[in-house]
């Protein structure tokens, strides 16, 4: 879900805190990947619709995107480390009960319906992670060379958010706008600007920019990010982000928005924004590099090249191209 209309509140507050660079210009950077995310953009990133399975019927459209992707940034000298979600906190739980029941409706759907464009769709649309998909991006990892964190609690854009604020990686790399709520000091995501049409193009956004744009310190950031409504909190009716930020600016605490406002808010929703709240700073200077288990592997091009071929059953001209990427010296 993200924070709800986050994006658009920065842009039209804080237009100098998007930057929209080359990916080339973040060669030699450390740069921390919400690994959960991009293996849906991957899995949803399918040509005229359809999803691509091997000869056994199993989804590979992950692999194949993320293999791509991550050569490209290897290719600019680009390191990447992938950080997985753990357990999810337990505040989160409607969320993900909400989105298993959509999913289970357009699986139910797509089995109504003759209509193949919107059998495919409703397909889509009801994919989940699933333990053996993340084992097999692990996989691709490990062949690859690239580290991965997995922790056993915790959501990865959390831990990514942190890193990079510890100064262990430069980056973070996620559409979830729920990143800035951490506090995360870089953000990369596909390019916002719809004029530039490079694929080569990405958009880096700021937090102290934001920070000082917006007029609030992050206290303050923080519960206008949850005001508008986040995986944790629900959002409020008729209250939208420029109100939000409005309130935020007039008042001392929620409580004195719910006491003194007439929107709507839930019974407990004080309860809600107090968990949300102790979430989002959850690992705030208190996480140590030394918990957590880092996977490193060396890269084992011909093993790679097998799994690609005959498990994933990618095109074999295209593999070959795009492994020489490992030998560009950028």
């Amino acid at each position: 879900m993200g924070i709800k209309g986050l994006t658009k509140t920065i842009k039209d507050n804080s237009e100098r805190s998007i930057e929209h660079i080359n990916l080339y210009k973040l060669s030699g950077r450390k740069v921390a990947v919400d690994a959960s995310l991009i293996i849906y953009q991957q899995l949803l990133n399918t040509k005229n619709g359809v999803l691509f399975k091997n000869k056994y019927e199993k989804i590979t459209n992950h692999i194949t995107g993320l293999f791509y992707k991550i050569m490209n940034y290897i290719s600019l000298n680009i390191e990447l480390i992938f950080i997985f979600d753990g357990a999810p906190p337990e505040n989160k739980s409607a969320c993900i009960q909400e989105r298993k029941v959509k999913s289970q409706k357009a699986k139910e759907l797509s089995k109504e319906t003759d209509n193949l464009e919107e059998k495919q769709k409703l397909e889509r649309s009801s994919l989940r992670l699933t333990k053996e998909m993340i084992n097999d991006v692990k996989t691709l990892l490990c062949l690859m060379g690239v580290s991965y964190i997995h922790p056993d609690v915790g959501e990865g854009e959390a831990y990514a958010s942190e890193l990079c604020r510890m100064g262990v990686v430069d980056y973070v790399l996620t559409e979830d706008m729920d990143t800035m709520a951490y506090g995360c000091p870089k953000l990369i995501r596909n390019c916002v600007e719809r004029s530039l049409k490079r694929k080569d193009i990405v958009s880096i956004f700021t937090y102290d920019t934001i920070i000082k744009d917006l007029h609030i310190p992050y206290d303050k950031f923080l519960d206008f990010c949850i005001l508008c409504g986040c995986d944790y909190c629900p959002t409020i009716p008729k209250l939208g982000p420029v109100t939000a930020l409005k309130l935020v600016k007039k008042h001392t605490s929620i409580e004195d928005i719910i006491e003194t406002t007439k929107f709507e808010f839930p019974e407990n929703y004080i309860q809600l924004f107090t968990n949300a709240k102790e979430n989002f700073l959850l690992y705030r200077d208190k996480l140590d590099m030394g918990t957590l288990n880092m996977v490193t592997s060396t890269k084992n091009i011909e093993e790679l090249k097998h799994y690609l071929l005959t498990e994933i059953e990618m095109n074999p001209k295209r593999v070959e191209n795009t492994l020489k990427k490992f030998h560009n010296n950028y």
